[in-house]
């Protein structure tokens, strides 16, 4: 006789043998609805919609923690609510029976494929019915709760690399603000030793600015042994650039190291060509340049730069006169080589700190796809 299938996840604690119970899940919560709130004075305790956090008021509906799922809207991002709270009548929020743990339902309801029970052909939505008479596998109790602990734990480990990436983004904003000209305001930043006055000068008349020229579409291809086609600010991903389309006829070219900078909207992002050369299109300018003009130019974009140019246009786009004319300032090789150095170094840090937070993203995945049945 052929054994039967071993009802257990991929992954277990040591000490856990049993086979996992196919139950209901309303064997194992409780579903609740929320209600509108517009009666309630404001105050400290939370109310959640469909899309999280939505306002405060002065009266609760649970006392317990609980998992909220939509009802109506969002109906595939569940949410871990923390008691007290409120939810809108759009979202249902679920309290756990004794035999289970609240923090393992929420990680049950993150594997749950929530839009294949959508029972409608508008607007997605749910019913308690549905939910109740969704089927999974559970374990006892105890090995839940080493089960939650272990994803909550890297829940928070990711949520304060999310805290420390937002906090050098905003120190990186900072010092952009501090350490580059703002509208004729010098520097409040500068290395010591340095007390020259800075040049204002057009980009064009510091360094080369060449704008880009699209190449037939009847060329473009998916081989990546042709040339690499930068149209516009969707080929620019965090300082670099995407292999995304490709051509077979080269018009315009930007080098390894030119700054990319798109002139078509959004206006101003800004990245390094990593490759030995690219083809550029109408979408995008590249600008010879060193780390200070590329940080300088981002600064730019930033601060709201390049607003004054396509202020009252249907679609966002500069022209090269503009691109070519735009004001910038300069100082000396060294000081420039010391602020370009800054930014760069604290941009290799954001960089570390976002691939972590993504290796983080995808062991969580991993172990949600091996950790349940």
């Amino acid at each position: 006789m052929e054994k039967e299938e071993k009802k257990a996840p991929k992954l277990r604690f040591n000490g856990y043998t049993n086979d996992w119970e196919r139950k209901e899940l309303n064997n194992i919560l409780k579903i609740n609805s929320g209600r509108d709130y517009k009666q309630l004075n404001s105050g400290s305790i939370p109310v959640y919609g469909t899309g999280g956090y939505m306002l405060s008021v002065n009266d609760k509906l649970s006392d317990t923690d609980a998992v909220g799922i939509g009802r109506k809207g969002t109906i595939d991002k569940p949410l871990y609510l923390k008691a007290p709270f409120w939810t809108v009548d759009t979202l249902f929020y679920c309290t756990s029976k004794e035999s289970s743990d609240v923090k393992f339902i929420y990680l049950l309801f993150q594997i749950i494929n929530w839009k294949r029970y959508d029972e409608s052909t508008g607007v997605p939505s749910l019913s308690k019915n549905t939910i109740s008479s969704i089927k999974t596998y559970v374990p006892k109790v105890k090995e839940q709760d080493h089960i939650s602990k272990l994803f909550f734990s890297l829940d928070n480990t990711l949520q304060l690399h999310e805290d420390y990436l937002q906090l050098l983004h905003s120190f990186k904003i900072f010092l952009a603000q501090k350490m580059f000209f703002d509208d004729d305001v010098l520097p409040l930043l500068r290395f010591n030793g340095f007390t020259e006055k800075w040049s204002q000068c057009k980009l064009n008349d510091h360094t080369i600015v060449t704008m880009g020229q699209s190449p037939n579409s009847k060329n473009y291809t998916n081989n990546q042994n042709d040339e690499i086609l930068v149209q516009g600010n969707a080929d620019l991903y965090k300082n670099k650039v995407l292999k995304r389309v490709f051509t077979t006829e080269i018009t315009k070219t930007a080098v390894k190291n030119d700054i990319l900078i798109s002139v078509r909207a959004p206006v101003g992002d800004t990245a390094r060509n990593q490759y030995k050369s690219v083809v550029i299109g109408r979408g995008i300018a590249s600008i010879k340049g060193n780390d200070f003009l590329y940080y300088q130019l981002e600064k730019m974009k930033n601060s709201g730069f390049w607003h004054k140019y396509i202020a009252g246009s249907t679609f966002e786009s500069i022209t090269g006169k503009d691109l070519k004319n735009a004001k910038i300032y300069t100082t000396s090789n060294d000081e420039e080589r010391k602020i370009g150095g800054v930014f760069s170094s604290l941009t290799r840090i954001i960089q570390l700190y976002e691939h972590k937070i993504d290796s983080l993203k995808k062991l969580k995945q991993f172990l949600l796809q091996n950790m349940f049945v």
